[in-house]
């Protein structure tokens, strides 16, 4: 039965207009997302494709939110009643996901909300081969669908034709993942990692501690692996200083080499160093570039706009093509399939493999940090001092009434800089000839503007900062 919150007639994709964002769906449940929602989209998710050529399967997993199970089979049940197949992969990380879209050459959807508080959730589509689904590349055509069906203007034919087949792939996925990095001539590590309550718990003891694949040197010590959406003991963003406190502590009482925060969906991996310090996202895709490399000689890598200078540098060092684009996952991966880049990394802990369906992976990343570490003597701390060259200000965001106005003002005070050169790839981007940049972005959902600020050195990072925030703030 539709819930008469959505069966408003005001127009196509009116009910689903809140929560289809640039590259997926996310809302709070039930008043913004539901079962009759999320069976509609199901619906409308194989129509879209099926104009696209034969779906005969679509493989559905969810996160461990007490409402990703019911809208899971809400979902699969409106793509059963279109004569299309369901591959029920249950539990699952959005990696394991995108593994399970990839291996079985099916589109998919990943029911989850990421690191987003406990009342959200939301779908992550793809294409068979993991290949990405966003407003430009169908998902506007999804929600204008799925809103037809909901207001009645498009019939559907409530036939269960297609089946239901459950399908354990986790030990599929930890065993891929196995043959891209071997992890079992590396030193002995202790390793700390902290779960946020998210799908890790479900995935690093089959990744890095199931001796049945093959005993690795690892002594995981565990923190909040038990699965629970309502995230107890704090949000599952590793990105957030506040959430990676416990983890530092532990790595420090443990005498741990390393500690790994993975968020809720574990898609995305941060890292912190042996002695509890925040390792850049920047300082990781360097690291991990430099190894695909050394497989993939002149390989292209992909970095966005807002990850360090410091990136692109080492990977022309190291005979690489870096390729610059802008942020968000949709733009990595169709840059990454055009250019056929061995890796793709962004300033959010995100990271993106070529041998992994060109999709991101925070396990695999974990994986290429634990052998760079493993395979020599040395800290943590003092490898990823070889990749950080630059100061950074993290991502600063102000609320703006007008993103457009603010953009023009501090484009106007830099137009006429002595050796300021300006590009909009993404937002605004000013570069200096002293190696120092800034970047403002407007937020796609909110009254924000977003300024990532990178200099030589401290001082320098500061007086950019501040003197572009007060434009911005004016």
């Amino acid at each position: 039965m539709v819930s008469e919150s959505a069966t408003s007639p005001v127009g196509r994709g009116d009910a689903l207009a809140g929560i289809v964002k640039a590259y997926d769906v996310r809302g709070t449940v039930p008043d913004q997302l539901n079962e009759d929602i999320a069976r509609a989209i199901g619906a409308a998710f194989v129509r879209v494709l099926a104009a696209e050529g034969k779906v005969p399967r679509v493989v559905v997993a969810h996160d461990m939110r007490a409402s990703s199970p019911g809208l899971a089979a809400a979902f699969a049940a409106g793509v059963t009643g279109e004569g299309v197949d369901v591959i029920d992969a249950g539990l699952a990380s959005t990696d394991l996901l995108y593994f399970a879209s990839g291996h079985l050459d099916v589109p998919g959807a990943m029911f989850t909300a990421s690191h987003n508080p406990a009342q959200y959730n939301g779908i992550k589509l793809c294409r068979a081969g993991a290949r990405p689904i966003g407003q430009d590349s169908g998902l506007a055509d999804i929600r204008d669908l799925a809103g037809d069906i909901l207001a009645g203007r498009a019939s559907s034919s409530g036939q269960k034709t297609g089946s239901v087949e459950p399908q354990d792939l986790l030990t599929a996925y930890a065993s891929h993942l196995r043959t891209l990095v071997d992890l079992t001539g590396i030193r002995p590590l202790k390793v700390v990692v902290d779960a946020g309550n998210g799908m890790a718990g479900y995935t690093v003891p089959a990744v890095l501690g199931d001796a049945k694949l093959s005993a690795l040197p690892l002594e995981i010590v565990p923190l909040y692996f038990e699965l629970d959406g309502t995230f107890p003991n704090h949000e599952a963003n590793p990105l957030v200083p506040d959430n990676l406190v416990d983890l530092q502590a532990a790595v420090r009482a443990n005498g741990a080499d390393i500690g790994l925060a993975f968020d809720g969906d574990a898609d995305r991996c941060f890292v912190v160093d042996e002695r509890g310090e925040p390792v850049p996202p920047s300082a990781i895709t360097a690291m991990v570039a430099v190894r695909e490399l050394a497989k993939h000689p002149g390989a292209t890598i992909i970095h966005n706009c807002i990850t360090s200078r410091a990136v692109p540098e080492i990977v022309a060092e190291h005979g690489g093509t870096p390729v610059r684009t802008r942020v968000g996952h949709s733009f990595i991966k169709a840059e990454m399939a055009r250019t056929d880049a061995v890796f793709g990394g962004e300033h959010s802990a995100h990271y993106y493999f070529r041998d992994f369906w060109f999709a991101d992976t925070g396990m695999l990343a974990a994986m290429h940090v634990l052998a760079a570490l493993g395979s020599q003597p040395r800290p943590l701390s003092a490898i990823v001092a070889e990749y950080t060259r630059y100061v950074a200000s993290g991502e600063i965001n102000s609320t703006v009434t007008d993103q457009r106005g603010r953009l023009a003002a501090v484009e106007e005070k830099y137009a006429g800089a002595e050796g300021a050169t300006i590009d909009h790839l993404d937002g605004l981007t000013v570069q200096f000839t002293d190696g120092s940049w800034f970047n403002l972005r407007p937020s796609n959902t909110e009254p924000l503007l977003r300024l990532n600020v990178e200099a030589p050195n401290a001082d320098r990072m500061a007086q950019l900062r501040d003197e572009v925030l007060s434009v911005v703030r004016a």
